[in-house]
């Protein structure tokens, strides 16, 4: 693994993208999202990991801090971001950097939607720029000090 791996990671029915809601979360599925990343960041190393599990995901986040090798996480947590205490925990409970992003401003959305209960324990969050958003949450990890170079 490249000492500039980062983890994208996706959580509830972003597996439907490009199918669920194409005017609120566009057209383009996860796999074109994922190839457009890996294309625009030829120099970094990129593990992809999508699941409807709330368990899996968190077994994903510890296991990317225990092996080593990973230098920051992208995270679009799906509706898991809303009321998952537990992933929350989980994201507080390592020590590697995890960028919160969204496709959709979450802010401009249902009342529901406006809170994130991991927004807290994230280095920061990006919202509202589509596809784009993980492009942007890329760059604020490469941006932080603890990415320079080995």
């Amino acid at each position: 693994m490249s000492a500039m791996t980062i983890l994208v990671l996706n959580g509830p029915n972003l597996s439907r993208l490009g199918k669920r809601e194409p005017e609120v979360y566009g057209r383009q599925t996860l796999d074109d999202i994922n190839r457009e990343l890996a294309a625009s960041f030829p120099e970094l190393s990129f593990d992809f990991f999508q699941t409807e599990s709330e368990g899996a995901l968190l077994e994903k986040l510890f296991n990317c801090e225990d092996k080593g090798g990973y230098r920051g996480v992208v995270l679009n947590a799906g509706a898991l971001t809303h009321y998952s205490i537990a992933l929350r925990d989980a994201i507080s409970a390592i020590t590697i950097p995890v960028v919160e992003v969204h496709l959709s401003n979450i802010y401009a959305r249902e009342e529901f939607r406006r809170k994130s209960v991991i927004s807290e324990v994230c280095a920061g969050v990006i919202s509202g720029f589509g596809a784009n958003s993980y492009h942007l949450g890329v760059r604020a990890l490469l941006g932080m000090t603890s990415l320079e170079p080995d």
